[in-house]
């Protein structure tokens, strides 16, 4: 008798686990200070993207002689909560949904992300430069939940000048509205 409620229980906590991982999760509470946006601010949807982070090997602008990557910019689809892909992500930084509305953001702040080789969480500023649409309230953008997208850290030389890296990376980006 206690065997089938000992393996009930256990599959049930796994079960809960599992939805409690597939929930977004809410950044370190550091992060979360760091990254705080305005009172009169709330969220109005997540956006998770998947795409790559795009380096230059360059010349060093402050390092006679040496050779680095520089940031060009990303790309990356973005997606509702339940998958469905709704838009995309460029440079500028740019958020661009399929319905035309398109948000262009500054950055405000950065922090570290918590995962060695993650690409910093940011909070922009966003304005936007498009239609009316799903976007176009957007007012403050905060990237967290970051998984890869650092620059390389080697092969950029005077030979290898000119060429680009496209590194790997994933993101949830929390849009905010005015209220």
């Amino acid at each position: 008798m206690k065997k089938p409620f000992a393996l009930a229980s256990f599959v049930l906590v796994l079960f809960a686990g599992c939805a409690a991982a597939s929930q977004p999760s809410s950044p370190p509470a550091s992060a979360a200070q760091k990254l705080k946006v305005a009172p009169e601010e709330s969220l109005s949807m997540i956006v998770p993207a998947n795409g790559v982070q795009i380096y230059e090997c360059r010349a060093s602008q402050d390092k006679g002689g040496r050779y680095e990557w520089a940031f060009v910019g990303p790309e990356a689809e973005l997606f509702d909560t339940r998958g469905m892909k709704i838009g995309r992500h460029y440079a500028g930084p740019s958020w661009e949904a399929f319905d035309g509305s398109k948000i262009v953001g500054s950055v405000k702040a950065s922090t570290t992300a918590p995962d060695e080789g993650a690409i910093p969480w940011l909070l922009l500023g966003a304005k936007s430069v498009g239609p009316a649409g799903a976007f176009s309230d957007v007012s403050s953008v905060r990237r967290v939940h970051t998984t890869g997208g650092i620059a390389p850290d080697n092969g950029c030389s005077a030979a290898a000048a000119g060429t680009r890296a496209r590194v790997p990376y994933t993101a949830d980006y929390y849009f905010f509205t005015k209220e």
